[in-house]
């Protein structure tokens, strides 16, 4: 310790990684990382519940079940697409931008991410019937 500051400079010993301690990411926590991240994707939307074909209640965000395992994470995302946009390039720019955020934002591995499109949402609003 320095008698001016009473601080304890900064040693080799106290600067390694290994002797701080260890970091576990929730599995809540990554989940919601990736419903934000494919948000940014063009073309993505919230997902839809559905009965009988039928959108029922209201639009929810893009939603997200991560599973962490040591140092990586399997996603099983549900979420909608802009029609007429292509469905395979769509969700292959989600796959690549979630693998590519979660490793930046947490430095997990992504395993595998599982898209579900529950919807195909006309990118302008339809209008209503008048009689």
């Amino acid at each position: 310790m320095t008698p001016a500051t009473g601080i304890r400079p900064r040693t080799p010993e106290t600067t390694d990684p290994a002797g701080r301690g260890s970091l576990t990411i929730a599995d809540g926590v990554v989940a919601k990382i990736a419903a934000r991240a494919a948000t940014e994707v063009h073309g993505v939307g919230g997902s839809a519940h559905r009965l009988l074909g039928v959108e029922v209640g209201a639009r929810r965000g893009v939603q997200v079940h991560a599973t962490v395992t040591g140092t990586a994470v399997a996603l099983d995302v549900r979420l909608s697409i802009e029609y007429p946009m292509s469905v395979r390039r769509v969700v292959g720019d989600v796959r690549e931008h979630l693998a590519r955020r979660i490793r930046v934002l947490t430095g997990l591995a992504v395993s595998g991410v599982e898209v579900t499109v529950t919807a195909l949402r006309s990118a302008t609003p339809a209008a209503g019937r008048v009689r």
